[in-house]
């Protein structure tokens, strides 16, 4: 692989507090993320707001702001692992679809390729710039516009399932399914829209346990043990 768009969750950036930011938790994605640029690895980062914003289940607030609030979550979140990543000893780059002043650069697909190619980590932040679309979809946007070779898409759980591993001690996980089987079924890896782009645009995901030890080097490396969804 030489470029890949990497897609956390805020709340898995929270570890067990499951709100704000566990630094030990983003010190260890740091590590890794670091293991593969040091090997020449281009890597995008996509990351959640769902540790500071789940605007969506309030009954109170307009939608549209509602995901302004959730973009602006992702800005916060984008700053700080950006920060983590920098006292790692890489560079990084934080990108938005919205000006953002001093706070980040506004996005477009030449600048982050300038500094993908230059071996910075970019942070796409901001989601899409628009309400009703959720950072899946800006993940699937982003790694289609940067030509990624693949999605990596770190979760709470393993794979992927037939039903909630949760819920279900039977559930079967699946070592490798075609991404039109995942929106027929509605298996709710991404959401709807994110998955027919990735569908429509060949775009495949490795989707893994973050919590697993060298979770995302070893998804790059040959290691990965979670689930292939293919195009």
């Amino acid at each position: 692989m030489k470029r890949v768009l990497l897609k956390l969750s805020g709340e898995a950036l929270a570890g067990d507090k499951h709100t704000g930011f566990d630094e030990a938790t983003v010190m260890e994605v740091a590590r890794q993320v670091k293991q593969l640029t040091d090997d020449g690895i281009q890597v995008g980062v996509v990351i959640g707001g769902g540790n500071f914003w789940r605007g969506r289940t309030s009954g109170h607030i307009d939608r549209t702001k509602a995901d302004q609030i959730g973009m602006l979550a992702t800005v916060m979140n984008c700053i700080y692992v950006s920060e983590i990543f920098r006292s790692a000893g890489m560079g990084t780059q934080v990108l938005t679809p919205f000006a953002c002043g001093g706070f980040a650069k506004l996005f477009t697909k030449d600048k982050a390729l300038k500094y993908l190619n230059r071996g910075e980590v970019v942070f796409f932040a901001g989601g899409t710039g628009h309400p009703y679309f959720s950072t899946d979809t800006t993940t699937t946007l982003r790694a289609i516009e940067i030509e990624a070779d693949v999605i990596l898409l770190a979760k709470a759980v393993d794979g992927v399932y037939d039903s909630d591993p949760k819920l279900n001690p039977g559930a079967k996980k699946f070592d490798e399914i075609p991404i039109a089987q995942v929106v027929d079924k509605r298996l709710g890896v991404m959401d709807l829209t994110a998955s027919i782009m990735c569908m429509e645009n060949h775009m495949p995901m490795l989707v893994f346990g973050l919590g697993e030890p060298d979770s995302i080097v070893n998804t790059v490396k040959g290691g990965f043990t979670g689930t292939k969804i293919t195009v």
